[in-house]
């Protein structure tokens, strides 16, 4: 989940990929791990992170990161309008109540937007490009930012509007 978001969507379309987004039909195929404290096998000492943790971890988000670590996409929902939202806040962006829980996501949604991205702009990013930067909008309703995994980084394979399911990837023993 994107990208600012450690959730990962794949696609449902059922197509041969390259690494990059899944398809949900293709759950069990190979999947490159981007982002992952990866061991060094011959040395056994941990390489570095491919993208910067995020910092800081603010008590309003906190529901959604613990989340994450579980396998669960959690987003907040206002408990007044009953609208589900995203970014985690404090106030309903539709509301403005202060009544504010968390659900759990179905993790479905389809493809928003996308952009393939060639090279990283921030040399933090260590994601071998190219890597596809999504806005996917949640079946509860809410967009939310991320990267596009295991399927072809071309403009004719992704389409807007395809079904994508949410995969997550362990960054850290704290962050997934």
């Amino acid at each position: 989940m994107v990208v600012g978001i450690t959730g990962v969507f794949r696609s449902e379309r059922n197509e041969t990929h390259s690494p990059g987004w899944v398809n949900i039909d293709q759950q069990t195929s190979h999947r490159r791990v981007r982002g992952d404290l990866q061991r060094d096998n011959v040395k056994g000492r941990p390489l570095e992170l491919q993208r910067p943790l995020p910092t800081p971890m603010t008590p309003e988000a906190m529901p959604y990161w613990d989340g994450l670590k579980e396998g669960k996409l959690m987003i907040p929902q206002c408990n007044a309008c009953g609208k589900a939202f995203f970014f985690p806040r404090i106030i309903c962006p539709h509301c403005h109540s202060r009544d504010v829980g968390w659900i759990q996501a179905s993790g479905k949604g389809k493809l928003y937007s996308f952009q393939i991205a060639h090279r990283s702009l921030n040399p933090n990013f260590k994601v071998e490009a190219p890597y596809i930067l999504a806005m996917v909008e949640l079946d509860e309703g809410p967009r939310i930012m991320s990267n596009l995994i295991n399927i072809e980084p071309d403009p004719s394979v992704i389409k807007c509007d395809m079904p994508v399911e949410v995969v997550f990837e362990k960054q850290t023993d704290e962050v997934t």
